[in-house]
């Protein structure tokens, strides 16, 4: 089965209009049955937001949770507020539970950084960061290609497989070591993960630029663009039972209407909750 889903529920006027903050969740579950939580990357999240949240979606809604900065080490030498990787890791079970014991987590998300390249050192770290995650789906996307190389790839990929991480397939910009290709391969037969970042290729390595999140995400993927997607997609069905695809091109509102049209292409009805048109009012 295919579920796709955008980035985040709350900046998505060009979804649900201006509505107000406790009303978006909902209203976007009318649309897309599967959306991934970014804010538990900055921060771990309080139980009640994920009771919330729960609470505010169909039995059958499915939360992508990213994992903590810190987790991935994206932090370097800024502050941890967790002083041993034991405490953060727990902090992150017990924030999540809720999600568990609802039967609504699909997966976490490890995001890793541009400089976590592939190393006997990184390696050792994600055989232990899968060992904290216990039994809770958890999926892994790179951002360095040294992962990929021709001569590293298809041990990356088996290395994988063999922990038990579930491969997330990357749609980005090809802008140097930075970037990874795009590697349609599942790691796991139960679920495979695919973010569709854009291809902006002149906005992807503006990291010292203000607004270099907006820049990195501007664009929208062409109909033919999409089409190559859904065959891609539609041949991951046989090595993998769901298939999670997200869009994360949100900075000019191109994530929802691309991804409202690959769930046409793909004949998908993404919602699960009736359409409220009071909330539109």
């Amino acid at each position: 089965m295919i579920k796709i889903g955008l980035t985040g529920f709350g900046d998505h006027e060009e979804l649900y209009g201006k509505i107000k903050p406790a009303d978006r969740l909902p209203a976007y579950s009318a649309y897309f049955s599967i959306v991934e939580i970014d804010s538990s990357f900055y921060a771990v999240q309080p139980v009640k937001n994920y009771v919330k949240w729960v609470n505010q979606t169909p039995e059958q809604f499915k939360f992508i949770v990213k994992a903590y900065q810190g987790m991935t080490g994206h932090l370097r030498d800024k502050k941890n507020y967790y002083d041993t990787p034991e405490e953060m890791y727990r902090a992150f079970h017990t924030s999540i539970a809720p999600v568990r014991s609802a039967g609504k987590l699909a997966m976490t998300l490890f995001q890793f950084p541009p400089w976590f390249d592939c190393t006997k050192d990184n390696v050792e770290f994600l055989r232990e960061a899968k060992e904290r995650m216990l039994d809770v789906p958890s999926a892994i996307e790179f951002r360095n290609d040294s992962w990929y190389s021709p001569e590293l790839r298809s041990r990356t990929l088996q290395f994988l497989e063999q922990e038990g991480w579930i491969h997330t397939i990357a749609d980005e910009p090809q802008a140097g070591s930075g970037s990874i290709p795009i590697v349609p391969v599942a790691t796991t037969p139960d679920i495979t993960y695919v973010r569709l970042h854009g291809r902006n290729t002149g906005g992807w390595n503006q990291s010292s630029h203000p607004d270099w999140r907006k820049l990195r995400y501007l664009y929208r993927y062409s109909t033919e663009e999409l089409v190559e997607w859904k065959n891609r997609l539609l041949t991951l069905t046989q090595s993998s039972r769901d298939i999670y695809v997200v869009f994360n091109n949100n900075s000019a509102g191109d994530a929802t209407p691309n991804a409202q049209e690959l769930q046409s292409l793909l004949g998908i009805d993404g919602g699960l909750a009736p359409r409220q048109l009071d909330l539109f009012t």
